[in-house]
């Protein structure tokens, strides 16, 4: 019998997507459940499952844009499955769960090289290791034969690159969530009046809470205590402080929420993706930091749903994590701010009038000036510098503790 596998909504709204990625390749066997494509649309990426077992075959191009409802592909349940390959790996997968995403291998230069599970099968099945694999993609051009031709070529052949040789170029659709990333971008050049302003952050406290009880938060919450956590806190307690920071702007209107949706910016293989934290006010560091490590997996995964990157009332993005010293990061609309993390050096500052080195990050809040105005753009990130720098304060929604017992 052959089914035919359509397009999946990808949300309200949506009617055009594109295959991303294809899983498996045509006139492959298909066992039931397993992931064959990755639907991309402008806001998500969806997996296509095969419904029962089969012979798969491929009616669409990666890249080519369909409609919601077209139909990608077809299994045929009854075509035969005893193609070598198809048996060793059904084999080889037999009583195993299926992994998600691909594990870096290392080869014997040292080199990184992600496969797949199903290729890491067919590598073991068959006895391969990675440099086999690696020698039989070797591809020898016209230039290695002349060079030979001349005597020229003295040395092995180079591993294969990751970066083009020659002259060559390549060129590949641009995915769905680009082309909306890329829109979206320049309407935030040219429709807002953005304004960057910056501070230092001493992380001397945080750094000290982190190496002092780092053992006990992963034996308690099976997870380790990151930086995001504390800025997101930190962010959540400020604009309770100052909320035309968590405000945006819809026509005539200002709109300024009761409640706290805090993005993360995940740097993913598809793109940039911003997962929402919801209510961050309500949670706490370690609350936070399981929510941004769930949707950080989700997001490299591609398996953020529509839902997870909907809304959200202001940003904190990390370029720090790329090296990055200094920036000034662009709004993500509607909303009206963003918070740009960066990386942390040790740096000679003057601690009541002498020199001392401390672990100091750069940060840069970018905000709608049409929105915000000096006064709570720079409050705001002096309430983050405050609350970083003295993390106690945020159990107290940002006030000092040595005022309270002094009833001031």
């Amino acid at each position: 019998m052959i089914i035919e596998i359509k397009i999946p909504s990808a949300g309200e709204s949506i009617t055009e997507v594109a295959i991303g990625n294809w899983l498996a390749e045509n006139g492959a066997w298909i066992e039931k459940d397993q992931e064959i494509a990755e639907v991309e649309s402008d806001k998500a990426t969806l997996p296509l499952i095969a419904p029962e077992s089969g012979k798969l075959s491929i009616l669409v191009k990666p890249g080519e844009k369909v409609q919601v409802g077209d139909v990608a592909c077809t299994l045929d349940t009854e075509g035969s499955a005893a193609a070598p390959v198809a048996v060793a790996v059904a084999a080889a997968s037999k009583g195993k769960e299926e992994t998600k995403s691909a594990a870096p291998v290392k080869n014997e230069q040292g080199t990184g090289i992600k496969v797949t599970p199903l290729a890491q099968r067919i590598m073991d099945v068959h006895q391969l290791d990675l440099n086999a694999i690696l020698q039989g993609l070797r591809k020898i051009t016209r230039q290695e034969v002349e060079m030979v031709v001349n005597n020229q070529l003295k040395t092995p052949l180079p591993a294969p690159s990751p970066v083009f040789s020659g002259r060559q170029t390549e060129r590949t659709p641009m995915s769905p969530l680009r082309r909306k990333l890329s829109k979206r971008l320049v309407s935030v050049k040219n429709e807002t009046a953005m304004l960057t302003t910056f501070n230092e952050l001493d992380m001397s406290a945080v750094m000290e809470m982190r190496r002092k009880y780092q053992a006990a938060f992963q034996e308690k919450h099976s997870l380790k205590l990151g930086l995001m956590s504390f800025f997101a806190k930190a962010c959540a307690e400020s604009l309770l402080l100052f909320p035309k920071v968590n405000s945006m702007i819809d026509g005539d209107d200002i709109i300024t929420p009761a409640f706290i949706d805090i993005a993360i910016a995940v740097q993913t293989d598809k793109g940039l993706m911003v997962p929402v934290i919801r209510n961050a006010q309500q949670q706490s560091i370690a609350g936070l930091e399981l929510a941004i490590n769930e949707l950080a997996q989700k997001a490299r995964a591609a398996r953020l749903s529509i839902e997870e990157m909907t809304g959200g009332t202001f940003t904190i993005t990390n370029g720090g994590v790329f090296g990055s010293m200094l920036s000034t990061p662009i709004l993500n609309p509607p909303q009206s701010a963003i918070l740009g993390m960066h990386n942390i050096v040790d740096r000679p500052v003057v601690i009541n009038g002498r020199i001392e080195i401390r672990p100091i990050m750069y940060v840069a809040l970018s905000y709608d000036h049409r929105m915000i105005d000096g006064r709570d753009s720079v409050g705001f990130l002096v309430k983050v510098k405050e609350l970083i720098e003295t993390p106690v304060k945020m159990v107290l929604e940002g006030a000092d503790p040595e005022k309270i017992l002094l009833d001031l």
